[in-house]
């Protein structure tokens, strides 16, 4: 199989595995999907919080990922999202994962 031959497939499950894990952390905050965040992070977030626009965003920017549509413009504002959740919220409490939750 040539590289060209392996790009689009590996493209295509790179999307789909990105959306869903956009996605699912969406849910956990709008819809207490897998049991949503834990009552010592603050319980079910608002949403019109930090906590709250963010999981509006990570549920339908995954999807749109997840179906491809405007992928790239909404991967960029989504890792932007996430470096902001990281630094505001797992990186003050520690350095290493185990640490911070993150």
């Amino acid at each position: 199989m040539t590289m060209d031959r392996a790009k689009q497939p590996t493209w295509f499950l790179l999307r789909v595995v990105a959306g869903f894990l956009f996605l699912q952390a969406g849910g956990m905050k709008l819809f207490d999907w897998f049991g949503g965040v834990p009552a010592q992070f603050g319980g079910h977030p608002r949403l019109f919080s930090l906590v709250g626009f963010a999981g509006v965003l990570e549920f339908y920017g995954g999807a749109a990922i997840l179906l491809g549509i405007l992928t790239r413009p909404i991967a960029f504002v989504l890792s932007g999202e996430m470096a902001v959740a990281y630094f505001m919220a797992h990186q003050p409490q520690g350095a290493w994962p185990i640490q911070n939750h993150g």
